[in-house]
């Protein structure tokens, strides 16, 4: 895990469309309230590549590691 890397969670379902968190220094993050459905995150960290996961299915309420 790598403190530092900006996480955007984007849907359909949000408002805004996207919301953003940063790790922290055990590499975790928390994007909290976010309705139920489908959602791409994206991982982005300065001298590395660019991690995408597509297709992350969030229902009911809890939380998701």
């Amino acid at each position: 895990m790598l403190p530092g890397v900006t996480v955007e969670a984007s849907s359909p379902v949000l408002i805004e469309k996207v919301r953003t968190a940063v790790t922290d220094s055990s590499g975790q993050f928390r994007i909290i309230d976010l309705p139920p459905g489908q959602y791409t995150l994206n991982f982005t960290l300065t001298g590395f590549s660019v991690v995408k996961r597509e297709g992350i299915e969030l229902a009911g309420v809890g939380v998701t590691t």
